[in-house]
């Protein structure tokens, strides 16, 4: 830490308030403050330049011309210009040297483009989705440095390994809510560009507190023998009890959850069945269709919800049979939310927060194009969701409500 005097040495050397009042005076437009060659950029080098002038003779022992420099074994040796990238442009400044070749100053360690600086700022834009093209025109634009593609593939991958510490972490023994759906990606494969399904368990611990338990990408084989090594690498995580998993109704995801925890509950996302369900029902029906449907699965109970049921198959049965036998089919899981109050209802009765995920993911991935290995897939996707939970820090709204029906409702497992 400088002395008194020391502070005082550079305090002088700062520029004086009628210096500055002085620039500000010839300024007559905002570039002429804020511009390359603006006022704030002057002032900045001719700071920087004093303050290094300050440094050199406090490492020296003498002022300028003072006699007890000479042959004190080190002198002052001109200057060398020096190129400084600030905010507002290139800056030039004229750096002091002494004879030795001793003078460093930290001022100038400080304002250094250090590759550390410059890593973090490729990964930060790889992480929001910007194309490779343009994360090289962006770094060219702000330090005029030229980056290959190579170079920032090679970068990215530095985070391969917190990738893999992060989808094999220890997860908790006991998750109240699980989301299961998949995100669909383009990957380059055997000299063809694919379609593949990602994998995305979301779960809601005991804190209330929404938690991603991994990516996974598929190997095209999608149904109850994928799903299964999914639930089985979280189960070998810690996981040791589900109370619900919420689901849509691709194949395989029931089977796979109650394979490994049989005694979860599962819920069928009643958006997806909606979607399904409408496939089917003519463009003039589908409103009328709709809010019949809607009558079902916002029934205050099962019962009733089972009785409108039967109204819409005495209506629609008919015409548009695959449509009904669907709600019929797959009542059993539709109709669980009707067990729990309407706090717990509404976190279950669709994949909103799992799609909602999705949905940021997304932003990312659209401007990517095809994926060139799974590796990639993994690495995009892992940073994109360290800056998407960044603004998780929130529990669900009325948790410690949610909390009590949920061990009034699993009495037996849960913790106490």
């Amino acid at each position: 830490m400088a002395s008194d005097t020391d502070k005082t040495d550079l305090q002088k050397h700062l520029p004086s308030l009628e210096r500055i009042q002085q620039e500000l005076g010839t300024a007559q437009s905002i570039d002429d403050f804020f511009g390359k060659e603006g006022i704030f950029a002057r002032l900045f080098a001719h700071t920087l330049e004093h303050l290094l002038e300050a440094e050199l003779t406090q490492q020296l022992g003498y002022e300028r011309y003072e006699a007890k420099g000479r042959n004190s074994g080190n002198s002052r040796n001109g200057k060398r210009q020096r190129t400084l990238r600030t905010s507002a442009g290139d800056t030039r400044i004229q750096v002091p040297r002494d004879r030795n070749g001793e003078f460093q100053s930290p001022l100038l360690e400080k304002h250094r483009t250090g590759s550390n600086e410059i890593e973090e700022k490729i990964i930060a834009l790889y992480a929001k989705g910007v194309s490779t093209r343009d994360i090289q025109e962006t770094l060219a634009e702000l330090y005029g440095i030229e980056v290959s593609a190579s170079t920032i593939s090679a970068i990215t991958d530095k985070v391969w390994a917190l990738v893999e510490e992060w989808q094999s972490r220890p997860l908790a023994a006991i998750y109240p809510i699980l989301y299961l759906d998949a995100l669909h990606l383009k990957l380059r494969r055997d000299g063809k560009v694919v379609t593949v399904a990602v994998y995305v368990v979301l779960g809601v611990d005991l804190e209330g507190h929404r938690d991603v338990l991994g990516h996974w990408v598929g190997d095209g084989a999608e149904g109850a023998n994928f799903w299964l090594s999914v639930i089985s690498d979280l189960q070998a995580r810690g996981v040791q009890d589900v109370f619900i998993a919420c689901m849509d109704g691709l194949t395989g995801f029931k089977e796979a959850v109650q394979a490994v925890f049989p005694q979860t509950v599962i819920q069928r996302c009643v958006i997806h069945q909606i979607r399904h369900s409408l496939r089917y029902v003519s463009w003039q029906d589908r409103k009328a269709f709709a809010a019949d449907l809607k009558a079902i699965y916002q029934a205050a109970t099962r019962e009733e919800g089972e009785m409108n049921l039967r109204q819409l198959a005495a209506k629609w049965g008919g015409k548009y049979a695959i449509a009904v036998r669907s709600w019929e089919n797959n009542w059993a899981d539709l109709a669980t939310m009707f067990d729990y109050p309407s706090e717990i209802r509404r976190l279950i009765y669709t994949t909103n927060r799992v799609e909602g995920y999705h949905r940021q993911l997304r932003k990312v991935t659209k401007s990517k194009g095809a994926l060139p290995t799974v590796e990639a897939v993994r690495k995009l996707l892992f940073l994109a969701h360290r800056d998407i939970t960044k603004k998780w820090t929130a529990p669900v709204p009325n948790w410690a409500h949610i909390l009590n029906q949920l061990a009034i409702r699993f009495e037996g497992r849960f913790p106490v």
